[in-house]
This record gives C-alpha cells, sequence and structure tokens, in this order.
C-alpha cells in the first residue's frame, strides 16, 4: 500500500498523506492517530496551521513508530531570514514533540520580501545538522525555483502546489520534471469542488468508486504526491482506498479538459506581507 517516490536527495516520500490545514487542534489529533492506525505514513503540517502540537499527539497516540512515519511541517512568512529559520524551526520540533522531521517546507516565497534564498540557505544547514531530513518549498514559481538553484547549487526535493482537476499547472509540471523536482498537490480536491463534478462521477461509477477516489488516484497517476485533508474517521480510509484500480487513458485525458487555471488559494506572486 505504501507507493513512495524517490526524492531527489536519494530519499523517499510516501505519494500519499494527510493534510491537516484547516484542521482544529482537537480534530487534528483524532485525524492523525486514526490516519496512521488506518496505514497512512505522511502528514503533512504547518507551523502557521497552529496544530503540531496535535500532530505530534496524534502520532504517540497512534502507535505507529516515529521511524515509519514521514513528517512534514514549513517555515512561515514571518520566519524568513537566516536569524529566524532556525528559532522558528526549533519551536516546531518542540511543538511536535520531535528531534527531526522529514521534510521542510518554505511555506511561500514571499517576493517581496525576497529573503526566499537567504531562509533556503539556512535550511540546507539544518539538512546538513540532520535536523530536516530533506528539504524543499511550497507555492514557489519557475523563476523562484530557478533562483534558488542558480544561487545556492541545491534543488528543492519538492515544491508543494495548489494542484487539483480546475487547476492543473501544466507549466509548473514542466519546469519540475526538468529541473529534477517532486511536484505535490495541496487542496487536490479543489476544496471539494471538483467532487461534483459530472465527468468525475461519471468515471467514479465506471470504477465503483467515489469522485474523491477518483481525483486522488488521477493524481496518483500523474506522479504528483497528494495530501487531501479530512478530519472524518471513515473518509481518511477512504481516501486511502485508492490502490486497487488505476484510471485508463480515456479517463487520464477526459481530467484533462477540465482544467480552468482557477486558483482557490492565494497568488505566490503577491502573497505574504
Amino acid at each position: 500500500m505504501h507507493h513512495e517516490l524517490i526524492l531527489n536527495d536519494g530519499r523517499s516520500i510516501p505519494q500519499l498523506g494527510l493534510g491537516v490545514w484547516q484542521a482544529s487542534p482537537q480534530d487534528t489529533v483524532t485525524a492523525v492517530r486514526e490516519a496512521l492506525q488506518a496505514g497512512y505514513r505522511h502528514i503533512d503540517t504547518a507551523s502557521i496551521y497552529g496544530n503540531e502540537e496535535a500532530v505530534g499527539a496524534g502520532l504517540r497516540e497512534s502507535g505507529v513508530s516515529r521511524e515509519l512515519v514521514f513528517v512534514t511541517t514549513k517555515i512561515w512568512n514571518d520566519a524568513h531570514g537566516k536569524e529566524n529559520v532556525r528559532p522558528a524551526f526549533q519551536k516546531s520540533l518542540e511543538r511536535l514533540k520531535l528531534d527531526n522531521v522529514d521534510l521542510l517546507l518554505i511555506h511561500w516565497p514571499v517576493p517581496r520580501h525576497d529573503l526566499f534564498v537567504e531562509t533556503w540557505k539556512a535550511m540546507i544547514e539544518l539538512r546538513r545538522e540532520g535536523l530536516a531530513r530533506s528539504i524543499g518549498v511550497s507555492n514557489f514559481t519557475s523563476a523562484h525555483l530557478r533562483r534558488l538553484i542558480d544561487e545556492t547549487g541545491v534543488a528543492p526535493v519538492i515544491n508543494q502546489i495548489e494542484l487539483h482537476p480546475y487547476l492543473q499547472q501544466r507549466e509548473m509540471r514542466e519546469t519540475h520534471n526538468r529541473l529534477g523536482v517532486l511536484t505535490q498537490a495541496w487542496s487536490p480536491l479543489a476544496q471539494n469542488r471538483a467532487l461534483a463534478n459530472a465527468e468525475i462521477e461519471r468515471i467514479a461509477a465506471k470504477h465503483g468508486k467515489t469522485a474523491a477516489q477518483v481525483v486522488i488516484r488521477w493524481h496518483l497517476d500523474n506522479r504528483f504526491v497528494v495530501i487531501p485533508k479530512s478530519v472524518t474517521p471513515s473518509r481518511i480510509r477512504s481516501n486511502l482506498d485508492v490502490f486497487d484500480f488505476a484510471l485508463d487513458a480515456s479517463d487520464m485525458a477526459s481530467i484533462a479538459t477540465l482544467n480552468r487555471d482557477e486558483r482557490l488559494g492565494p497568488n505566490p506572486e503577491t502573497f505574504g506581507a
């Protein structure tokens, strides 16, 4: 069940994880515990979500060994710059009650402050010390990615971007493929908007699956890392039940036509104080 993709630093990441954005601390403890007991091995949080303590608690309550679970957290916009990264990350580790994380991301590039390269250099140090096993970015554009690589020689292992059937991000995917960076999708179900789509419902009926399972499978078949968020135990389990079928070429072609470049979240070029 644990389909993994290889990162450009030689480590691997479970392709399907649990996202906990907008989950309250109480809901997060339950969701993480239930997800890990159901077979998830990858949890994605961030300092700004306010639920890192809850992720740590859910991990401990699950009874699943820390070493088996891939944990991601992120550096928020107010912690860019070399003197801010380490203290912010230390706080994340304290909240999680972990000695290290598997993946640390710059949450947004905040180009107006132009500190993302300096922030990246601080993260390269954290990786060297083993505090963050792998390092990556989120919401970076092609230009931001190229600048990081040009100025530091270190490519992020992943760029986590908004990606769903209504925002298919073809240009970013091509950039990622060229640079050897994995594509990770946030809001992978378009915050459930994609689930009522007639075409997706038709494909779901054809496979005897739910619309959510079809969209998650679409991400997997495109080799994206995907982190559907749910706090409902039955849905958490159902979102994992996607390894017993695959979409065929006609399904993939059909979903490809649904793109409308519809962004639900902020624009990376302008977001961040």
